[in-house]
């Protein structure tokens, strides 16, 4: 809403519409994202496939939760730039956005965690996650 009544209305508002947008589809498929973690896990343990196919479906569901963190990023800078230079009558919706894009980005950051326990994407999802913090943080300065 804060970006819809900004003065740079156009790019704002549109990117956050994708973002939004995005994020939608991520959540659907979130849904079944650790599904195939499930199944692998249901493999009897001395099945010699049964690591290899876990690990792999762990990869996988790591995926949409690392999307989402890359989006909540994203959308908590905007939020925060909101908060300090869209409509002054909106920046508490502004303020709303930061708080809600750092919670998503600190649970997608956790879910890549709990599933890859270390690594690369890991440190990505944390390091989106620290964005996400330092932007709502800023946007609650701006109150």
């Amino acid at each position: 809403m804060a970006a819809s009544f900004t003065a740079d209305r156009s790019e704002t508002a549109l990117r956050a519409s994708a973002l939004r947008a995005r994020a939608l589809e991520l959540a659907e498929v979130e849904l079944h994202a650790y599904e195939p973690v499930l199944e692998a896990l249901r493999l009897p343990r001395d099945d010699p496939e049964r690591a290899g196919r876990v690990s792999d479906a762990q990869a996988a569901a790591s995926e949409s939760p690392l999307d989402v963190a890359r989006i909540a990023a994203e959308l908590a800078e905007l939020a925060a730039h909101l908060a300090d230079t869209g409509n002054p009558n909106l920046t508490g919706d502004a303020i709303a956005g930061a708080l809600l894009a750092e919670a998503a980005g600190e649970a997608a950051a956790r879910l890549v965690a709990i599933n890859l326990t270390e690594g690369p994407v890991v440190r990505e999802a944390t390091d989106l996650a620290g964005r996400a913090e330092v932007a709502r943080a800023q946007a609650l300065n701006c109150s």
